[in-house]
């Protein structure tokens, strides 16, 4: 697999007009190390992260597990960009349900999604700027081999594709349960998790995105389905369990809300009032005085899922370099003296701003208070 966004972000820097800037013009460093749970590092990462959740548009919302390095690199007049390193876990919400990440449950261990992010984000209070300019990040499911040493009746995943007929049974017969006592119908667009245990019998626990039917219930049978483009509307987690008895389907569906903007809303880049970081670790939404910038088109960024690390690991092999078991490299540029890039589009004044960005720091650099605590301390989904 190609890593990970070598011609992403050359478009990006190109169309922002990166510019380089011979190297003795910038001096030393001015990069600034920063604590990891500094609570104004911790307020910017949990805008950073609800940046790269909303920027996705497949996949599940991912969760701050703690701050594993940060930098921070004032701008003059221009606020300050910061380069963050993000060890993550990922939730059970789809992204596309735009919910905070705050606001969501991270998976039980078993079923563990972990992995590191590296995102550049840039902050101008004065002028009501929130917006990342480039992120990228890799994810691993979590040691079935571990899990399976500590919990042998645990349920194990189970491949989502077509290749599995229990896996789409289980989708099947839930949505069709769902559907029983609906007017509106839905049907089944793609199976995004699967699992398997052994309960009182073979038990498939299963997770997918629906769109809507122009059928209702009474139609049933009679009418055609909607184009195979149809968008996503909703995410559902069923389940099918075989006994002697029978068959127990349950399910349960969490729908989207509508993704249109409103004037002055959380993806607006104007709105009235003072401006200030807040002093908790995590800024609540919409219910925040900062708005996140609009976006410009154009890609940002990137998720790579990995397989498990144990199921790349030969027999009798070492453990992967910690480089090589996560790879992300974030660099907008390789020049030791920077380069610029235009933010203009970011500002309502009439004017030509840019802002000085350096290559992404080494994991070798690092604050004495790096990383910082993590939610999940557990050793099986902190990045090695």
């Amino acid at each position: 697999m190609g890593l990970l966004l070598p011609l992403g972000l050359c478009t990006l820097a190109l169309c922002c007009g990166a510019v380089s800037l011979p190297q003795q013009a910038l001096g030393p460093s001015p990069l600034l190390s920063r604590g990891c749970n500094d609570s104004g590092v911790l307020a910017v990462t949990g805008f950073a992260l609800q940046d790269i959740n909303r920027d996705r548009k497949d996949g599940y919302v991912l969760s701050l597990n703690r701050v594993h390095n940060a930098w921070e690199h004032r701008q003059d007049d221009l606020g300050s960009l910061f380069y963050l390193t993000l060890d993550v876990l990922e939730t059970d919400c789809h992204v596309l349900s735009k919910k905070a990440w705050k606001d969501c449950r991270v998976r039980s261990l078993h079923g563990s999604v972990y992995g590191q992010c590296k995102v550049m984000f840039y902050i101008n209070k004065p002028h009501r700027v929130l917006y990342s300019p480039a992120y990228n990040c890799t994810l691993r499911p979590v040691s079935q081999e571990k899990i399976h040493s500590m919990c042998p009746d645990c349920p194990g995943p189970r491949p989502t594709d077509s290749s599995d007929p229990r896996v789409l049974e289980a989708a099947t017969e839930s949505l069709a349960k769902y559907n029983e006592n609906t007017l509106k119908q839905y049907s089944l667009l793609k199976v995004t998790r699967a699992s398997s245990q052994w309960v009182v019998g073979p038990s498939y626990f299963v997770e997918y995105l629906v769109k809507e039917s122009p059928c209702t219930t009474s139609q049933a049978g009679s009418c055609s389905l909607q184009s195979s483009d149809s968008a996503p509307i909703g995410l559902c987690t069923g389940s099918l369990v075989q006994t002697d008895e029978g068959k127990f389907v349950s399910v349960t569906c969490d729908f989207f809300e509508t993704q249109a903007p409103s004037p002055g809303g959380e993806n607006s880049s104007v709105n009235k009032g003072p401006v200030s970081l807040p002093k908790v670790q995590e800024p609540q939404g919409k219910n925040t005085s900062l708005t996140v910038s609009p976006y410009k088109a154009g890609p940002r960024g990137s998720v790579q899922y990995l397989p498990d690390l144990d199921s790349e690991k030969p027999n009798n092999s070492q453990e992967k370099d910690p480089h090589e078991a996560f790879p992300v490299q974030l660099d907008l540029t390789t020049n030791p003296g920077g380069e610029t890039l235009d933010v203009s589009f970011l500002f309502l004044r009439p004017v030509e701003e840019k802002l000085v960005v350096l290559p992404f720091p080494r994991e070798e650099q690092r604050s004495a208070e790096c990383p910082g605590p993590a939610q999940q301390a557990s050793a099986l989904v902190l990045p090695p």
